[in-house]
């Protein structure tokens, strides 16, 4: 993670935290299961309607491990709930009592999407640990048109829950964790839920250490097997001051900006943007898209900037006619980026075909003027926009030359 983004969300999380402070204190509510269980939860309320976030604690902590984030949350637009699961915190019931889990966690469901404000059909779940993580994922299996984004951390799912993130290209989930996880071989259960999951938007956050924590014990509450360090699940809160402000910003992006939608990631589009490397794969790559717009417009396969960079890497050493096809397929892509309109024009005029270098590059030109999209998917400062135009005008300018001039 880089210096400028760890500014930024420390910047976001400081001004959430403000604001925090300012919203009204959680709601005490009691959740009854059909077997008369009460269980008892927080409800976060926002000062606005939008949507709804859910969050499940791990076995070793209650509701309260989420209260910061919560309040950051209901700052932020989302009207949030945490609870106890039954055996934990202020719930009676049975911890044992595994089999009733999901039927608690729909009616923590009902409950936040019952709540004056709240859009039912953009509903965010984030989960802890073992206990959190499957209840999250089993959640959205069960509620695919309601839970639009997942955030999982330092847990593991079931066969089950493995298969639906497999199936499920269309849920953006966030991934978290940390090598020094007290409770090994959490990194690698953490890490087969990222690569089984298939959503190209998926993101993961990793905390790396120099070397992976000894197995003492199973996640416990009993500190005398497993002293905890803030390595696990909400404890990393403690640890690593942005990562509520990551989870805060992944819940903008995927509930309010582009609901069940995130940006196309690089590590998520590894097998793609190799794929993009081995000359002539680009039919194949462009029917991967094609397909995948049939299920949904919206679907990116891949980063604009990841394959703008392979694009130029071939015209760099001059084989400018896969190039061009690269720059193509990012241009199908992204069709209103000037940025993909600027790098197909300058291909084309470095192959000599400078009527078609003209049309992209005017195209280019033409989106920076409209001020109606963002310059490319991934920046539209200023300092970028300008140096978009600078490259269009220079691509104009050659692009227009006669033969003697």
């Amino acid at each position: 993670m880089n210096t400028t983004r760890i500014c930024f969300l420390s910047t976001l999380m400081l001004s959430l935290a403000v604001l925090a402070q300012n919203t009204p204190d959680p709601r005490t509510v009691d959740l009854k299961a059909s077997d008369d269980t009460v269980l008892k939860g927080s409800y976060f309320a926002s000062a606005k309607p939008g949507p709804g976030v859910l969050l499940v604690h791990q076995s070793n902590r209650d509701r309260k491990s989420w209260d910061g984030e919560a309040a950051q949350l209901a700052a932020a637009g989302f009207n949030t709930l945490t609870f106890d699961v039954r055996g934990f915190g202020e719930s009676v019931g049975t911890r044992s009592d595994l089999k009733r889990m999901p039927e608690d966690v729909d009616i923590a469901l009902d409950f936040l999407m019952s709540q004056p404000g709240v859009d039912p059909q953009a509903i965010g779940v984030g989960g802890a640990g073992w206990l959190g993580v499957s209840c999250a994922v089993e959640a959205a299996r069960r509620h695919p048109k309601n839970i639009k984004s997942l955030v999982l951390m330092s847990g593991e799912t079931g066969r089950d829950g493995l298969q639906f993130l497999h199936q499920a290209p269309q849920l953006p989930e966030l991934f978290v964790f940390s090598d020094e996880d007290e409770y090994p071989p959490t990194q690698d259960a953490m890490k087969l839920l990222y690569v089984t999951a298939s959503s190209p938007s998926k993101k993961l956050v990793h905390y790396s250490a120099a070397e992976d924590a000894p197995w003492l014990w199973y996640e416990t509450s009993d500190a005398s097997k497993v002293p905890a360090h803030g390595a696990h699940g909400t404890d990393m809160f403690k640890v690593h001051s942005e990562l509520a402000g990551i989870i805060v910003h992944w819940f903008v992006t995927t509930l309010l900006e582009t609901p069940g939608h995130a940006p196309a990631d690089t590590l998520a589009a590894a097998s793609i943007l190799n794929q993009l490397q081995v000359p002539g794969s680009v039919p194949q790559v462009k029917q991967q898209l094609v397909e995948a717009r049939s299920r949904n417009p919206q679907a990116q396969l891949w980063p604009e900037v990841a394959v703008d960079i392979i694009g130029e890497d071939y015209q760099r050493v001059g084989d400018i006619k896969n190039a061009i096809e690269i720059f193509q397929l990012n241009l199908l892509a992204y069709p209103d980026s000037a940025d993909a309109n600027d790098n197909l024009a300058g291909a084309y005029l470095a192959d000599g075909q400078k009527d078609l270098a003209r049309q992209y590059a005017e195209k280019a030109l033409a989106l920076l003027d409209l001020h109606k999209t963002p310059a490319s998917s991934w920046s539209d400062t200023d300092q970028r926009r300008g140096e978009i135009r600078h490259s269009v005008q220079q691509t104009l300018a050659q692009a227009t030359k006669g033969p003697d001039d």
